[in-house]
């Protein structure tokens, strides 16, 4: 979608059209919760933190204004909600436990089981490896890899430089890479 057609869709909300908003809410969801799910590792607060931040969004419906990109608006929702369960999590001194239920197996139609296997077995690797991420490089490794933002929005859903994006992004993409290297034995 382009962002004309988000915010000529949040102003249809605005004027309540419950119909516009559940179209936002399917436009965004999946992308919402991946993004939560990258950042926690955890399946269930991805989609509980996914459906707080629309319940946020609804709430506070009547005060946004198109002034940047509607999914950078969402996305800095989402952030923040991640960023405060992570927190919540290290207070409580609990661990956010990655979810490896068949939900997120990888599924690829037409390829062989052992192909199947060696997929999901890197997309684990993956999901280890972000997680061994600090928050501040995982956001940035999972808004840009994950869910293709620009530098420009990321900068804005982050609240920083466009130069700190870049930098953060360079070392969180090699903390990744060495990750990788050591878990599959020196290859990627």
């Amino acid at each position: 979608m382009n962002d004309d057609s988000d915010w000529s869709t949040v102003a249809r909300a605005q004027a309540g059209d419950e119909d516009a908003f559940a179209d936002l809410v399917r436009r965004y969801q999946n992308r919402i919760v991946q993004f939560c799910y990258r950042m926690t590792g955890s399946a269930q607060d991805a989609e509980d933190l996914a459906q707080e931040c629309f319940v946020r969004l609804y709430r506070h419906l009547h005060r946004i204004a198109p002034q940047a990109k509607f999914s950078t608006l969402l996305f800095g929702i989402a952030r923040n909600l991640a960023l405060n369960a992570l927190r919540d999590a290290r207070r409580r001194r609990q661990v956010i436990e990655p979810a490896l239920d068949n939900e997120r197996e990888v599924r690829c139609p037409g390829r062989r089981p052992d192909e199947m296997a060696q997929l999901n077995e890197l997309d684990a690797t993956i999901r280890r490896g972000l997680e061994a991420l600090s928050p501040a490089h995982r956001e940035i490794l999972v808004l840009r890899e994950f869910n293709g933002l620009d530098y420009d929005a990321i900068a804005q859903v982050i609240r920083c430089r466009k130069g700190t994006v870049r930098s953060r992004l360079a070392r969180a993409r090699e903390q990744l890479r060495v990750c990788l290297e050591q878990a599959r034995g020196g290859e990627i």
